[in-house]
């Protein structure tokens, strides 16, 4: 709260334009790098303004109770709180999503996973599509708007996460499409007789090794969940597991497809080998070049 002391009383914040320089000062103190944007877009939620009007009214004056408002949005923002968190949305695939603290906030190496099973030639008409650790349901949700022909299952162990993502079918009109189920990876779905029934399962699951977490960026290791985060000493411990059970819910030359983390597509490959259900491996690289997604197909 230091941070926020220095700024807090300053008379230059009875302005728009002074509240702006406010925030872009406390922000950047906070080592944000983005300070005078992310700036903006708390100033835009918490007043219900847009940028054109705070370029043009800056020097109308900002009534209290809009000014107490934005300065607690600034002091979480420079406490390294998500900005995604704070404004509660985030946008994948062109969609706005609802986020908060018990979700992974989507990232744009997940839209390269959507995007690359939305092109896939699934085994059927009507294709039976499951999302394994859901989270936000971004992948699950933006899924059923791209194939409206699918059946959609989504599983998660947490029961905020479900909750959010059930918030997020309804937001964009798939909540009769997409069926969400509590619990640890494949087990929920052992009640819907989808065994040896299943088009494509895709997840994004935490990948991230144990050892590593602590040399990530403050908003990561202190604010999302964990349990989406890490996946063991290598990272790999969650993937194991997803390649191991998948074969008994894929349909003939089903399709599995993995976001993975850097330097992993090799480990992966030669995991699903020794499995011995799949075919050859192909891998999918994100806009760094980074092979980001493995795709398997059930032999």
């Amino acid at each position: 709260m230091a941070l926020v002391a220095r700024h807090i009383w300053s008379d230059r914040g009875a302005t728009f334009d002074g509240l702006l320089r406010t925030g872009e000062a406390l922000l950047s103190d906070a080592g944000i790098q983005n300070a005078r944007h992310e700036a903006v877009w708390i100033m835009e939620a918490a007043c219900a303004t847009t940028r054109l009007a705070l370029q043009l009214d800056g020097q109308r004056a900002v009534r209290p109770e809009d000014r107490s408002r934005v300065m607690t949005l600034f002091a979480r923002r420079a406490a390294r709180e998500p900005l995604q968190y704070i404004l509660g949305t985030q946008d994948f695939c062109g969609l706005e999503f609802a986020v908060g603290p018990e979700v992974l906030i989507p990232r744009p190496e997940t839209e390269r996973l959507v995007e690359a099973f939305a092109r896939q030639r699934l085994s059927t008409p009507a294709p039976i599509v499951v999302d394994i650790g859901t989270g936000s349901g971004c992948i699950a949700v933006t899924l059923a708007r791209l194939l409206p022909a699918a059946v959609l299952f989504a599983t998660d162990r947490s029961a905020g996460a479900l909750r959010i993502a059930r918030q997020n079918a309804a937001r964009h009109g798939v909540e009769g499409r997409v069926t969400f189920v509590p619990g640890d990876l494949f087990e929920p779905l052992r009640g819907f007789g989808l065994e040896g029934q299943v088009a494509g399962i895709v997840s994004n699951p935490p990948y991230i090794p144990d050892g590593d977490l602590a040399g990530l960026q403050p908003e990561v290791q202190s604010f999302e969940p964990r349990l989406a985060l890490v996946g063991g000493a290598d990272g790999l411990a969650i993937v194991r597991r997803l390649v191991a059970e998948a074969p008994e819910f894929l349909a003939p030359s089903g399709i599995l497809m993995l976001e993975i983390g850097q330097d992993q597509a090799e480990d992966v490959v030669r995991i699903a080998a020794m499995q011995g259900a799949y075919g050859p491996a192909t891998t999918i690289r994100d806009a760094a070049g980074i092979e980001r997604v493995v795709c398997l197909k059930r032999a």
